[in-house]
């Protein structure tokens, strides 16, 4: 499948997988960042502007530009947006966190709580307006753990939850370039689309130096396994270090339990 097929097919199974569960708006995160862009595309695509709604969850570590690039790209589709600051809900789980977590909530502890804060908004406003919460995440975190269980795992839905971190950036630019053939503003801010991927969990957090490789190596790896079959052995010999296919394959597995709990995403032949 091509960029404009694999679009389509993530846009039109949310669309109808939204309409069989009696939805017709939605409501998404918007971090600022490439994920959450691309879904929010999606949503409109899907549903119409009108009936998709933004919101901005900022916390102690986001940056200026999380914030900023979310407005943006929500301007550019014409989507309503809130901002709800998770500052002191975070705030005060870590304070009735801290004595029974040794003196301080800190560590992967903190950042989950941070995740799960944004959750317990979002599922908030999905429940009091009656929006389906759509997901944002992608193949490639799933595949390696690199979520929240009850934070960023939520949602009924995840459009991404069948493609790697390449393919998402790949959507991307092919969203801008559509949009701009069709003499609309390319929706997904070329900032969104250049700075370090970061779950922003922590002061100067980027996402692959916290997974210890990058993007294009991982889902090679990841690819030529879980969609091509091969082994460790058939996919070291493609130049990629045995140590690291084996480190990630082992952690793909070990995840298992995570991506059980995780919302359904298109079935489409991605990768045939």
């Amino acid at each position: 499948m091509d960029a404009s097929q694999k679009y389509a097919a993530c846009v039109d199974a949310l669309g109808e997988y939204a309409r069989d569960a009696g939805f017709d708006e939605v409501v998404i995160g918007l971090s600022g960042g490439i994920d959450s862009s691309l879904v929010a595309a999606m949503c409109v695509d899907a549903f119409g502007a009108a009936r998709v709604h933004g919101v901005l969850l900022p916390g102690p570590y986001s940056t200026d530009h999380s914030v900023s690039d979310a407005e943006e790209l929500a301007a550019r589709l014409g989507i309503e947006t809130f901002i709800v600051s998770i500052r002191e809900p975070y705030e005060a789980f870590a304070r009735a966190l801290a004595p029974a977590c040794g003196g301080a909530l800190e560590g992967l502890a903190s950042e989950n709580t941070q995740a799960r804060c944004r959750m317990v908004c979002l599922m908030a406003l999905s429940n009091a307006h009656g929006w389906m919460l759509v997901n944002t995440g992608n193949k490639s975190e799933a595949m390696m753990g690199y979520s929240t269980l009850y934070g960023d795992t939520a949602g009924a839905f995840a459009p991404l939850g069948g493609l790697y971190k390449t393919d998402v950036y790949a959507l991307s630019r092919w969203a801008n370039e559509q949009a701009e053939r069709e003499g609309r503003p390319a929706p997904i801010p070329q900032h969104v689309l250049e700075k370090p991927p970061s779950a922003e969990l922590a002061p100067g957090q980027e996402d692959e130096r916290s997974m210890g490789i990058d993007y294009p190596e991982l889902d090679a790896i990841l690819e030529a396994h879980f969609e091509h079959g091969m082994d460790a052995d058939a996919v070291a010999a493609q130049g990629f270090d045995r140590e690291q296919v084996e480190a990630v394959l082992h952690r793909a597995r070990s995840y298992a339990f995570k991506r059980a709990l995780e919302p359904p995403f298109p079935q489409a032949r991605f990768y045939a």
